[in-house]
């Protein structure tokens, strides 16, 4: 697997949570995975992830479907942990990161390969019909949305195709546990080879 990794801006002035051991492995997959057909992310926020995954879509002439209601987790709203002022719209009261988000796309010159989606998960899953190389679970941390997130669109997973869900701690002191929550069911279900996580990357491979 490819070790190249050369990023279209500097990943370290993009908002976000994901670590560099992570995106690397993100990229990696994406590489390999993107050669099967178009890919998903569920939870882009400001796209630092997008980045990684985008830029190796990109190689490959695919797409990525980046999906977000870009109206933050429960932990981005304000007045919890993770709330970041410059992302609330005060007119409306509300999180939004969707122009970050285009920014982002836009200065790593990524607008070709990136289809944003705001949607919540449930409902742009509705009709969808399209198989995916590789679906990224990295969504909201409630137990309803990571089991929406995982029921909805894992089965679109191509074989040979990737499923990497972020946030796994297995320990409860560590962090919250929906994702590993579905990461668990992903392993009970048959339907995967499980890979080597990657620090809080949890990967799979599609049966």
């Amino acid at each position: 697997m490819s070790t190249e990794l050369n990023l279209p801006i500097d990943i370290n002035n993009v908002k976000g949570f994901l670590a560099a051991d992570e995106g690397l492995a993100l990229y990696q997959y994406a590489l390999e995975a993107s050669k099967l057909g178009p890919c998903l992310e569920i939870g882009s926020y400001c796209g630092k992830s997008t980045v990684y995954f985008a830029t190796a879509c990109k190689q490959n002439d695919s797409i990525l479907y980046a999906l977000d209601h870009h109206r933050g987790s429960e932990e981005h709203q304000l007045g919890e942990e993770y709330h970041d002022p410059d992302l609330y719209d005060n007119s409306i009261e509300l999180m939004d990161s969707f122009k970050t988000f285009r920014t982002t796309m836009r200065e790593a010159r990524l607008e070709d390969t990136v289809v944003p989606i705001v949607s919540s998960s449930a409902i742009a899953s509705r009709h969808w019909a399209t198989p995916l190389g590789m679906v990224f679970i990295d969504g909201g941390h409630s137990e309803e949305a990571a089991q929406t997130d995982y029921r909805c669109w894992s089965t679109f997973i191509k074989p040979g195709g990737i499923l990497a869900i972020h946030d796994i701690f297995p320990n409860p002191e560590d962090g919250g546990q929906a994702p590993y929550n579905i990461w668990k069911l992903a392993k009970a279900s048959g339907l995967f080879e499980e890979l080597p996580t990657v620090n809080t990357l949890g990967l799979f491979r599609r049966k």
